[in-house]
């Protein structure tokens, strides 16, 4: 079998990072679009004010832990498959080939689905299709909007067209002006004297499962971190970099998602905060008028199709591998395993593999269209599966100490192993959290998980790669 370059198995990324470029792509992994639509969900968990503080400020801290645990992971065991790799050395073939499963059937398109309907919910507050489709077809914009942007991104990446890496971080950079402008929104309202908006009366929010539903969305707007401790492996200080880049990347990220509360908080309140589909553009319309709800829809609109491009090329690619390993092993065959696992020189793209992801995204568009809940169903659909296999990525950092304790480590995990113990223990709390809060969406992607281990999952055939 010839081996391509780029798969080479004595490959390994550059160290070329230094602390500066690696803040800027941590912070750029991290914040995403989803800020501006899980706030809502996590202020209608929560009872007060300062709860909203605590547990933006904690997840923070606690995605720091978990990054700490990646980067030893990372920095030992450099590769692009990231989680994937880790799971297959820890845990053997078949986990990781469920990862691989799990990114195509549930996180992946999950988290496109997701994404549209962040786009499509900002682009309703401002397009209406009421007047052109009518009130019937109009009700469903937000999913219209959402499953259009899903087509056009996976037209345009099948044609081999992508958006640059610069041009990727400039977009991604927009997302951060927005919050930055939300901070002005506040403090420009508290300049015109108006008065903060007070709390109504709220029922008791504080039950533990609450607490637990909050911290869902939370660690979902934190999501990212995950990748770019992967960075480790390309940094000049293999040691000591990566964690003073996670640490002031985690320390922007925490203060920008604790400014873009605060301004909710300043011109929502907490009830209104919990009851808005789209707070950033309430918040502007409210400190700017309509200039500044366009800014913000604009900017929320840019960034989502950006991330969404980037999880579709990415992800495709993921997709491609895996289907490649299989057919190699004998596991997947015929037309399916044929298309899947072809790359296309000439358009330089897995074309099967695009195609697919943008169609399960589409379909996923449609679930949270049935459910009727959109933007929170997709969290329902990824979440337990996110955590569970984030779990067993957490744990990999105990086996692989202990199976294969002559690796070089050039980072070790500070206070081993009580700081990757209790990372293990937060993610499986998350984990219980999202199964608590289980909704429809949660149960059809158990089910996705449930078929990839029946069907797709290798038995035996496959080793772990050394």
């Amino acid at each position: 079998m010839t081996t391509t370059p780029d798969l080479a198995a004595d490959a390994a990324p550059e160290r070329h990072l230094n602390v500066r470029h690696a803040v800027s792509v941590c912070v750029g992994m991290v914040v995403g679009a989803g800020i501006f639509k899980t706030s809502p969900m996590v202020a209608a968990s929560l009872a007060s004010d300062h709860a909203l503080y605590l547990a933006w400020g904690l997840g923070g801290l606690l995605s720091f832990i978990g990054a700490l645990c990646f980067a030893e992971l990372a920095a030992a065991f450099p590769h692009a498959g990231g989680d994937y790799h880790f799971l297959r050395l820890a845990f053997g073939a078949r986990t990781g080939f469920l990862f691989a499963w799990s990114r195509f059937g549930v996180i992946h398109t999950g988290s496109m689905a997701l994404l549209a309907f962040v786009f499509g919910d900002y682009l309703n507050q401002v397009v209406k299709l009421e007047q052109w489709l009518g009130p019937q077809l109009g009700a469903y914009g937000s999913a219209l909007f959402a499953a259009t942007v899903i087509v056009l991104l996976t037209l345009l990446n099948l044609r081999g067209v992508h958006v640059g890496l610069g041009t990727q971080v400039g977009l991604m950079g927009l997302v951060i002006a927005g919050m930055l402008a939300l901070g002005a929104a506040a403090g420009w309202l508290m300049l015109q004297g108006v008065p903060p908006a007070t709390p109504l009366a709220t029922p008791d929010r504080s039950e533990p499962v609450a607490i637990g539903t909050a911290f869902v969305f939370v660690f979902l707007a934190y999501g990212g971190w995950s990748d770019a401790a992967t960075l480790s492996s390309e940094m000049r200080d293999g040691r000591r970099g990566i964690v003073h880049a996670l640490l002031l990347g985690l320390a922007i990220v925490t203060g920008l998602y604790l400014l873009a509360n605060f301004a909710y908080l300043r011109g929502l309140g907490l009830e209104g905060l919990a009851r808005s589909e789209a707070p950033a553009a309430e918040l502007m319309r409210m400190a700017f008028g309509t200039p500044g709800e366009l800014l913000i829809v604009g900017a929320v609109a840019l960034t989502s199709i950006t991330v969404m491009n980037a999880i579709l090329i990415a992800g495709a690619r993921t997709t491609w591998a895996a289907a490649h390993d299989l057919q190699q092993a004998r596991l997947l065959g015929g037309w399916l395993g044929a298309r899947l696992g072809r790359w296309d020189l000439s358009r330089g793209i897995p074309p099967a593999s695009v195609a697919a992801i943008g169609i399960v995204a589409v379909a996923l568009v449609g679930l949270g269209t049935v459910t009727r809940g959109g933007f929170s169903t997709m969290v329902d659909y990824l979440s337990p599966v996110y955590w569970g296999f984030l779990t067993l990525s957490a744990l990999s950092v105990l086996v692989l100490r202990r199976t294969r304790p002559d690796a070089n480590r050039p980072f070790k995990v500070p206070l081993y192993p009580w700081l990757p113990l209790a990372f293990c223990a937060c993610c499986a709390y998350l984990l219980v959290s999202s199964v608590l809060y289980v909704k429809a969406g949660a149960l059809v992607g158990l089910g996705v998980l449930a078929v990839g281990a029946m069907v797709l999952a290798p038995r035996g055939r496959l080793k772990a790669t050394p």
